[in-house]
């Protein structure tokens, strides 16, 4: 690390900076924007602005660039699903709007096959929706989705993750066909689906009604999310947002949603540097980071690390750290807490289930990829 200040804001508060070699996660700040972001938000600083024609101005302005009807800046992607899932339930009646999140009245069942739970489905219920399962963990098929469809389904979402396809799940194609024919409409989570570029709003122009976008994998302020979507849908979406509930005086549910007009002026400058980047650069600097990772840790006994070559998403490569716990005397556990116990303490993961460490260079500043490298290798050798 090369900033003799680094993190010296957090420890004048009392908190202490970490290295993130997790990756884009909420819990250490999920983002850090680009030069070219924070100008713009310095500049959109220089004055105040009605909020709501600066939502329809940005909404515009990002449509054109990702080629999809309409767009609305939320507070992230989470925030996006819950004021679609308003927008599916009341509509653009008023009454209903203000009425959530009882739904009573309204239809409420928000379909989601069963092999596609997820931890951020509950953003699905905060409007007020009902999550109905449909198929089973084993796969689902198209009867499956058509017997679930009642008089009380308001949409059917799907989770889309195009770095790692579930061929036994129903497909997007065959989800939009099925609702549609009975006139109702696809949300999908494609949050880091963003990368390669065609990519990027694809299931709104696969037929998708809407898609979410966490901006703050293109660089965006962690606080910034996408919604993109037909232009009636996000019409509605709107009449949900926190914009609406001051201008229009209508008090739906996604007043405590707010952004303020730096971060739309920010998701703006993110989504326009991220369309003309020159990608093949931004992989390769990612690549040699993991690989500096991985240098220090060759040779090691009980210690194997490999390179992922997935580069789809928002997060590419990643290197896999497999522990031979007899061999090394530490499990991938005890090697991720003594990591956070360092200084600096360094922060990965080891996922729920699994039995090895993803590093991701997402998060890592310069020199930090080599320090991550060089701890690990540290700990390995001295318990081993």
């Amino acid at each position: 690390m090369t900033d003799t200040h680094w993190g010296e804001i957090y420890k004048e508060l009392g908190a202490v900076p970490v290295i993130n070699a997790t990756g884009s996660v909420t819990m250490l700040g999920g983002s850090t924007p680009f030069p070219e972001v924070k100008e713009a938000m310095d500049r959109a600083n220089g004055a105040y602005v009605p909020l709501m024609d600066l939502e329809e101005s940005a909404g515009l302005v990002i449509a054109s660039m990702v080629g999809v009807p309409a767009a609305y800046v939320t507070s992230g992607a989470g925030s996006a699903l819950t004021l679609a899932t308003a927008a599916c339930m009341a509509g653009d009646d008023d009454e209903r709007i203000q009425q959530l999140p009882d739904t009573t009245g309204m239809k409420n069942e928000i379909l989601i096959q069963t092999r596609q739970r997820y931890w951020y489905d509950r953003c699905l219920e905060l409007a007020g929706g009902k999550l109905v399962q449909f198929g089973t963990n084993e796969g689902t098929s198209g009867r499956d989705l058509e017997s679930a469809i009642g008089p009380n389904t308001a949409a059917v979402h799907y989770y889309a993750v195009a770095q790692e396809p579930d061929e036994k799940a129903l497909s997007l194609e065959d989800t939009i066909a099925i609702a549609h024919a009975s006139n109702v409409p696809v949300l999908v989570d494609a949050a880091g689906q963003i990368y390669p570029l065609e990519l990027f709003g694809s299931y709104v122009r696969s037929g998708a009604d809407f898609q979410c976008i966490a901006a703050k994998y293109m660089g965006s302020p962690q606080s910034t999310g996408l919604a993109l979507g037909s232009v009636d849908m996000i019409r509605k979406l709107a009449l949900q947002s926190f914009v609406s509930y001051e201008g229009r005086r209508v008090r739906g549910i996604g007043r405590p949603h707010k952004v303020d007009r730096q971060e739309m002026v920010g998701a703006v400058a993110a989504v326009k540097r991220w369309v003309a980047l020159n990608h093949e650069d931004r992989l390769a600097d990612i690549e040699e980071k993991c690989r500096n990772m991985m240098n220090p840790l060759y040779g090691i006994p009980g210690v194997t690390v490999t390179l992922s070559s997935n580069v789809i998403g928002h997060q590419p490569y990643g290197v896999t750290l497999d522990l031979d716990e007899k061999i090394t005397g530490i499990s991938c556990s005890q090697l991720v807490e003594q990591l956070k116990q360092g200084n600096p303490p360094i922060w990965t993961r080891v996922r729920e289930g699994e039995h090895f460490i993803i590093l991701h260079a997402f998060g890592l500043a310069d020199d930090e990829d080599i320090a991550v490298g060089r701890r690990i290798a540290e700990l390995v050798t001295k318990t081993g």
